[in-house]
């Protein structure tokens, strides 16, 4: 081991249905955003509050492949992967920032609902049918902890 660790766990829901781009070598690319929340009662008025924030996802190919098939706005999701900064020039020359979380293992935590009835990947047990090829790939009820 160098001595440095780059690893982030997240749970939350998706913010809209991710996008997915494929590229010219063949590489698929799906981006989304995922919102985790966390509550606790103000000290001076004693009102509950609940502070979100916002999580920029990228996943790249297998599990990019899956996003685009298995996941949408509001499904609840569990991502690990690494931190990656980058930057780039705006029109007016401006240098912009994003820290996005790089996934390399995602776990559907959210039922998943199919609308084409002839594909759901559901097995007669009610249980998701999933690739079992796709690395960091599996599936659990909204019950399931992933730990």
């Amino acid at each position: 081991m160098n001595g440095t660790v780059n690893k982030v766990i997240l749970i939350g829901n998706l913010g809209k249905d991710p996008e997915i781009r494929r590229l010219e070598n063949g590489a698929v690319v799906a981006t989304f955003s995922i919102a985790t929340s966390e509550s606790f009662t103000d000290k001076n008025s004693g009102e509950k509050k609940e502070i979100t924030d916002w999580h920029d996802i990228v996943l790249w190919r297998g599990l990019a492949e899956i996003a685009e098939k298995y996941i949408r706005k509001g499904t609840k999701i569990y991502v690990e992967g690494k931190l990656k900064k980058r930057s780039w020039q705006d029109k007016e020359g401006n240098t912009k920032y994003n820290t996005e979380v790089i996934g390399e293992e995602l776990t559907i935590l959210s039922r998943l609902e199919i609308s084409d009835k002839t594909a759901a990947p559901y097995n007669s047990s009610g249980t998701p049918n999933l690739p079992s090829d796709m690395p960091g790939l599996s599936s659990s009820s909204d019950d399931d902890s992933p730990f």
